[in-house]
């Protein structure tokens, strides 16, 4: 089947040997919800509701002191689930992904377990990036790495954690990004020489120790203005002219 009969738009089945989809699409692929929004450490295990480099709550799930009053807390919400009853949280997002009060504006989501060429996926993934939707390209490519098989798995997971890092970045959490963009980047290296698809392995880790390097003390990082290149000048219609891997000099 070639990419222009592949379904693209609507959820596919699971490959085999694939993992089920997680509950927020984040863990255990990029790690985004493993990094605490206090501190910008790493969670080593994600599972505590309380982060142990500085003791802060889970974003979505540490519970609030009563006040001096003794107010009672409020009631536990049932656990959102999608149309397919699939466990995600239906909270609205904004466009780098934090949580939003529910019932507020937010930005839509990609839709989940989307079956797409790696192509296809790729070329999403660029769209989003240059857009300056990183966490949403991580969507993207984390569907991607459910479906590859088994020898490009780290491939992909190197990819969405390069784009869990950006989205960090482009929060203002320096910590937590230069934490996903070296994970990421060590995913990376072993392709350095032999990435498929047109991906520009070597350009990739290039331009997350270069942004890296840039993030102490640089405050919230233009996601736009510093988007990679995830494939090679010249292996697919989605790049730009004059890209190579790394973010172009603006």
């Amino acid at each position: 089947m070639n990419d222009a009969e592949r379904p693209h738009d609507g959820p596919g089945p699971r490959a085999p040997g694939a993992p089920p989809v997680g509950d927020e699409g984040g863990d255990p692929a990029c790690w985004l919800d493993r990094v605490c929004e206090v501190c910008g450490r790493i969670r080593e295990r994600p599972g505590d509701a309380v982060c142990a480099h500085c003791g802060a709550g889970t974003g979505e799930t540490a519970a609030k002191a009563p006040d001096e009053a003794g107010a009672a807390a409020a009631p536990t919400r049932r656990r959102d689930r999608d149309e397919e009853g699939r466990a995600r949280s239906a909270r609205p997002r904004d466009g780098l992904g934090r949580p939003l009060p529910y019932g507020s504006p937010g930005v839509a989501r990609q839709p989940e377990g989307v079956s797409r060429t790696p192509e296809r996926a790729l070329a999403e993934a660029q769209r989003l990036l240059d857009a300056g939707m990183p966490f949403h390209a991580h969507e993207v490519l984390e569907d991607a790495w459910k479906a590859a098989p088994e020898a490009e798995r780290e491939l992909w997971r190197g990819l969405a954690q390069l784009a869990v890092g950006l989205t960090h970045a482009a929060r203002g959490n320096a910590a937590g990004g230069a934490a996903l963009l070296d994970r990421g980047a060590a995913a990376l290296a072993p392709y350095a020489d032999a990435a498929p698809y047109g991906i520009d392995a070597s350009g990739l880790v290039s331009w997350a120790g270069a942004l890296t390097g840039r993030l102490a003390g640089a405050g919230p990082v233009p996601a736009a203005e510093n988007t990679p290149r995830l494939r090679a000048t010249g292996s697919g219609t989605g790049d730009r002219p004059g890209g190579n891997g790394a973010a172009a000099d603006r």
